[in-house]
């Protein structure tokens, strides 16, 4: 177990960099490099969740993770497919904190079916800790690390400091994604683009535009196969065909150029062969599914939100205080806070940060009916 001084200056280093405003992909690696420096560990992931979802939209595996991927299919369906206790949207639903599954199991690790099926088996690992990283708007990211056959399990000390690093953690994601945006002025838009996955858990069609899409997906540094974030849709949209689940599958990725796609899976209602096929929707993501996103990841309070909606309706501070019924004091007293969080000076460039961010890009493309942007 490494000393608390150790512990403690890891603290401290993981904090700075989540207030550096490092683009997503920097903070990830360092931040995973200060874990695996100072935590004996096998193998580890850090990984972003979809704070309305809680599914994975990218991934980091370091040390003996790295390298293997044959495993990922079957582990989003135990992740997402089945009532795993200690899933992360279980531990985000029930509130846990970190949790180590030699503890949980009381040291019957073969207990979990992830453990027994996948890092058993696969890689040798008899021991995990998990947790999530979320804040009151959600749960932005995960953390998981291992231990081997030969090791001591993870102690109340090392999964403090899980705990103890996660608000760091998960203000890093935050920002880290509002900072991902390209100097890119030349994207292609590909429309919407569906993948087809069978009983099997086989991609057994796909249309036009979805290898571009993937390859968008694929485009972040160490994002590895982005058709893992497919499969993870498609045991929860078997789920949601036998009434097991309510919400539909869905998570919001965010590509190198710093476009927003949405992904959302539906069963499809085949029998014989057909039974359990899944269709998988790969979309450019319009404006209003994002601006909640981007105003979760500002840490804007829920009045802050709403004159943030008011100002991107074009609304002047007397409206919007007639509106919300407070005075137009109360109004200028949130904008002050929502430009100091936003980083930005009016409401000409609140505009262009929430809502327009994504189109960025390709500022100055037309745009058709639908939303999307002209070929």
């Amino acid at each position: 177990m490494p000393s608390e001084l150790v512990l403690g200056r890891a603290r401290s280093d993981i904090d700075v960099m989540s207030r550096a405003g490092l683009p997503l992909h920097t903070f990830l690696d360092e931040a995973s490099a200060v874990v695996e420096r100072v935590l004996p560990i096998a193998g580890g992931c850090l990984a972003t969740l979809d704070p309305a979802t809680a599914m994975v939209s990218s991934h980091r595996k370091f040390s003996g993770l790295t390298g293997h991927n044959e495993a990922d299919v079957q582990w989003a369906r135990i992740e997402y497919g089945e009532d795993e206790p200690t899933a992360f949207q279980t531990l985000v639903r029930t509130g846990s904190s970190a949790v180590g599954m030699h503890e949980w199991t009381q040291g019957d690790v073969s207990a979990s079916t992830r453990m027994a099926e996948i890092m058993i088996p696969y890689y040798d690992f008899h021991d995990e800790a998990r947790t999530v990283l979320r804040d009151r708007h959600g749960a932005w990211g995960a953390i998981a690390v291992f231990r081997g056959s030969d090791d001591a399990p993870f102690d109340a000390a090392e999964l403090s400091f899980l705990e103890d690093v996660a608000p760091s953690f998960t203000r890093g994601i935050r920002i880290g994604m509002l900072a991902q945006v390209s100097a890119a002025r030349a994207v292609q838009s590909h429309g919407p683009s569906v993948v087809i996955v069978d009983g099997d858990d086989r991609l057994v069609q796909a249309s036009a535009g979805a290898a571009a899409h993937l390859e968008q997906m694929a485009s972040n540094p160490g994002a590895g196969d982005p058709l893992s974030l497919v499969h993870e849709l498609v045991p929860a949209a078997r789920r949601l065909a036998r009434g097991q689940i309510d919400q539909t599958p869905r998570v919001r990725i965010r590509t190198r150029e710093g476009i927003w796609l949405v992904l959302h899976a539906s069963p499809l209602g085949g029998a014989g062969e057909r039974a359990g096929d899944v269709v998988v929707t790969i979309e450019e993501a319009r404006p209003q599914e994002v601006i909640g996103l981007v105003a979760d990841a500002f840490g804007l309070t829920a009045r802050e939100r709403d004159v943030t909606a008011h100002v991107l309706r074009g609304a002047d501070t007397k409206e919007i205080a007639a509106a919300m019924h407070v005075s137009p004091y109360t109004v200028q007293d949130h904008l002050k806070s929502i430009f100091e969080k936003a980083s930005v000076a009016s409401r000409r460039e609140l505009v262009s940060r929430v809502y327009f961010d994504q189109y960025m890009p390709r500022q100055g493309d037309d745009v058709r009916m639908d939303g999307f942007f002209a070929a």
